[in-house]
């Protein structure tokens, strides 16, 4: 195992979503939300790594609606997506996290990461009517 280190960078914070998509792209209640959505891995990765950055690091690299792109996910699969996939997805964040990164930045990563889970998961209910 590598030595635990505190998230300092643009690099850093490229390895960690590209380890995590790694872990939600196998895994069997979540991947297929994503593979089946996503057409431009490489596209998708730089865009998250701008929106992790964005606010880890407080720069304004990102630009999209998030949320908005989640609800039509769920659209998509007939609103099906559950407070069980988010806690999933939660649990392979703070996995990635903890297998490489220590420090700040990766408890505000775990931090953020619960807020916008359930943000996202509040949202996509409302926008069922």
């Amino acid at each position: 195992m590598e030595n635990l280190k505190a998230i300092e960078g643009r690099e850093d914070v490229s390895l960690l979503v590209h380890k995590f998509y790694e872990k939600v792209r196998l895994n069997e209640e979540i991947s297929h939300f994503f593979n089946e959505t996503i057409q431009d891995w490489d596209e998708h990765l730089e865009k998250l790594t701008d929106f992790w950055e964005s606010n880890l690091f407080r720069v304004n690299k990102f630009s999209g609606r998030p949320g908005y792109a989640h609800i039509k996910v769920d659209q998509k699969f007939n609103h099906s997506i559950e407070a069980k996939h988010f806690g999933v997805w939660l649990n392979l964040w703070f996995e990635t996290i903890d297998t490489y990164f220590e420090g700040e930045l990766a408890d505000k990563a775990k931090y953020f990461a619960r807020n916008l889970g359930s943000n996202f998961h509040m949202k996509i209910f409302a926008a069922r009517g």
